[in-house]
């Protein structure tokens, strides 16, 4: 047996009157079900059904919410003197402290009460379902549904699937997260589930590429915003969030997945957190913050002042640059004068090798990332030792017609080659392991992080076989196991297939 999930008066139980259980509440009474909210303390639910009260008029005076909608949310509202009052729920969600003891009490205490067909579900972020499940009884019932903050406005609700979680239930919990007018994704009982252990890569390679001098934290933030799309720079969100969160979230799902080390975090991440310097929060992370929590930041690129560059060698057929060269008004000489810049635009590789292979003088040798464009922010790298009057005038010219250059150190795969090879081929191997389904992952990261492309689709929007590139010149250079490809982006990238087909 199992509840219709579709049926007139359906009742939410919510033990926790926090924030996400308040948010929580709201959208099951505004979704048109009903909703009693439960909390140890003495007066939190009360208070938590006042506030909610409160959210929805307020969407009611600016006309996001018809008046007489709002009146039956409101009414629809209640609150639950003992845990005894959720009896009659239909589904109860848990949206306690993230410690297993006590959640594996609340569920033992919930299932006393209510009836076998019940659906109990957790909104944790970091405890594996089943292991939340295993202290119950009827655990074919019990499933994750996790929610992300703040609850109103963020629109994805992850529904996991415990070892022991019916079909049923979790059919029934993805029309209910519809009624709730949020987008369900159905996702495998592991860490980070899908958002968190998606969202891993962006952050980690940034950190990645600042703690090896390749640029700082500024300057990796403005190339992945003005060049890719993101809303938020890595080193921005990190703040944001907090550095005492991401950090022990990115070691959990680290250990989680036996130190996988695609996974895995950079030293300089653990320093921020012992130094204290956690973001916003604490007025100083990667940056530091006015009294008014805004960002101080430093100053953009400075120009060069060198004469542009009017004539350069390509250091090998590069048909993505002739569109530059020809709005820069730059020649290219058919033979190497031995003065001019030497233009590359690699794939994965650094300038370094790329000399090595042509036979080239590296210290003309100049790099310049094509596969961001150019226009809003084009980013440039030279090897060691490089002649910076001729790197400059390169540069000088690229001014005219950019917002913003920024050089870096030599790197294989530039800024965002790698970072969004890294996003591309970790949303791959969760695709490959069975987290979620492709389309549920790009969904994931797309509602749930604000991502520009989600992570499986962004490896055919930088084109399937450069993503594979860019990882194995990683692989290959810097002789790192993080930058193993994930089967499914190869087998894909190599037989020509569009990056979703299934198996």
């Amino acid at each position: 047996m199992s509840i219709d999930p579709n049926k007139e008066g359906l009742t939410v139980g919510v033990v926790g009157a926090g924030a996400m259980g308040r948010g929580i509440a709201q959208v099951s009474v505004t979704g048109g079900m009903k909703a009693v909210i439960f909390d140890t303390a003495d007066g939190a639910a009360a208070a938590a059904k006042d506030f909610i009260g409160g959210m929805i008029q307020r969407s009611v005076d600016k006309g996001r919410l018809e008046e007489d909608a709002g009146e039956k949310a409101i009414a629809n509202l209640g609150v639950a003197g003992s845990i005894q009052d959720l009896k009659d729920c239909d589904l109860v969600v848990e949206a306690i402290v993230e410690n297993i003891d006590i959640k594996q009490s609340v569920f033992r205490q919930i299932e006393e009460v209510v009836s076998e067909d019940t659906i109990i579900a957790s909104n944790t972020s970091s405890i594996r379902i089943s292991s939340i499940a295993s202290a119950c009884t009827h655990r074919g019932r019990v499933a994750g549904l996790h929610f992300f903050n703040p609850v109103p406005l963020m629109k994805l609700v992850e529904v996991i699937n415990g070892t022991d979680t019916s079909t049923e239930t979790t059919s029934a919990l993805e029309v209910i997260g519809k009624r709730m007018g949020r987008v369900p994704v159905v996702v495998k009982d592991a860490p980070g589930f899908l958002v968190n252990l998606g969202g891993r890569a962006y952050t980690t390679e940034a950190l990645r590429i600042v703690s090896e001098g390749i640029a700082e934290p500024h300057e990796v933030d403005a190339i992945m915003r003005d060049s890719c799309g993101f809303r938020m720079g890595p080193f921005e969100l990190m703040d944001l969030t907090g550095i005492d969160v991401n950090f022990p979230v990115s070691q959990i799902i680290y250990n989680g997945y036996f130190q996988d080390k695609r996974l895995s975090t950079a030293p300089l991440h653990e320093s921020m957190m012992e130094a204290g310097r956690l973001g916003r929060k604490t007025k100083a992370g990667f940056y530091d913050y006015d009294a008014e929590g805004n960002i101080i930041r430093p100053d953009g690129p400075a120009k060069v002042n060198a004469q542009p560059a009017r004539q350069v060698v390509l250091a090998e057929p590069a048909p993505a640059l002739e569109p530059l060269l020809r709005d820069l008004g730059i020649s290219v000489l058919k033979d190497d004068d031995g003065q001019s810049p030497i233009l590359a635009a690699p794939i994965g590789e650094d300038c370094t090798s790329l000399a090595v292979r042509l036979g080239l003088d590296a210290k003309r040798l100049v790099a310049i990332d094509a596969l961001t464009g150019t226009h809003a922010h084009a980013t440039v790298m030279a090897a060691p030792g490089a002649n910076d009057a001729v790197v400059e005038s390169f540069i000088a010219a690229l001014q005219q017609n950019t917002n913003a250059v920024t050089r870096i150190k030599d790197c294989p795969g530039f800024v965002a080659q790698r970072i969004r090879a890294m996003v591309a081929n970790l949303g791959c191997e969760m695709a490959q392991i069975g987290v979620a389904t492709p389309e549920d992952i790009d969904k994931g990261m797309k509602l749930g992080l604000n991502y520009p492309h989600g992570s499986v689709e962004l490896a055919d929007y930088l084109g399937s076989r450069n993503t594979l590139t860019i990882l194995e010149q990683l692989q290959a250079i810097t002789g790192e196991e993080r930058y193993r490809p994930s089967q499914w982006l190869r087998r894909r990238a190599l037989l020509d297939l569009p990056i979703h087909t299934r198996d």
